[in-house]
């Protein structure tokens, strides 16, 4: 049975900055309600970079409402000849009513339809694997990159490769506003059921 809800991809309009706010506040707090505000002012700072024209954030508009956001925000990969522009997929949020329907799937593949079509080969997220493999994004460590930081699960550490030819390998480097909100990787007890390695005594 078909139960995806049936939605437009498009870029905000002026006026819905509140709606997306919360929408993202709301995804990301949902357990964790200071996990969900330190997550929206992430998206504060990542709109002076959108607005600037740097990366693009789009929404799904569904049964006439904002249903889901995403961001894409230019960061580079530390490659070994040069520097390499590429995007961090970030924050991905889907209205719990719209849930399970096919929001954020059409929001993602939007987004990585924009992004190879402004001439970015890499696309990167932190992210579940279950859920975004299915659309193209591979572990990015055996990839051949390297992780921003060490609480990055590994298997949280994707990449999409929009142009399959581009032989580029490196160390991602996130641009400063995610290190300024403190949203790179995680931390606490989820961090030590994730990443044992760094509570080790070697």
């Amino acid at each position: 049975m078909d139960t995806s809800t049936p939605t437009t991809i498009r870029s905000p309009r002026p006026g819905e900055e509140t709606r997306i706010r919360e929408l993202v506040r709301e995804a990301f707090g949902s357990d964790e309600p200071e996990e969900g505000e330190r997550v929206a002012v992430l998206l504060d700072a990542l709109r002076t970079y959108w607005s600037a024209g740097k990366g693009f954030e789009l929404v799904a508009e569904a049964d006439g409402g904002v249903a889901g956001h995403v961001g894409m925000t230019p960061a580079y990969v530390d490659g070994r000849d040069h520097l390499h522009r590429v995007l961090v997929l970030s924050p991905l949020s889907v209205d719990d009513a719209f849930r399970g329907q096919g929001v954020g799937t059409a929001l993602v593949r939007q987004a990585l339809a924009q992004a190879r079509d402004a001439g970015y080969s890499l696309v990167f997220l932190e992210g579940a694997p279950g859920y975004y493999d299915r659309l193209g994004f591979v572990p990015a460590g055996p990839a051949g990159f390297t992780k921003p930081s060490r609480r990055i699960p590994d298997a949280a550490f994707m990449v999409a490769r929009l142009d399959p030819g581009a032989a580029v390998s490196g160390a991602l480097v996130y641009p400063e506003v995610f290190w300024e909100t403190d949203t790179v990787g995680l931390r606490g007890a989820l961090l030590s059921r994730l990443c044992p390695e760094l509570f080790t005594d070697a």
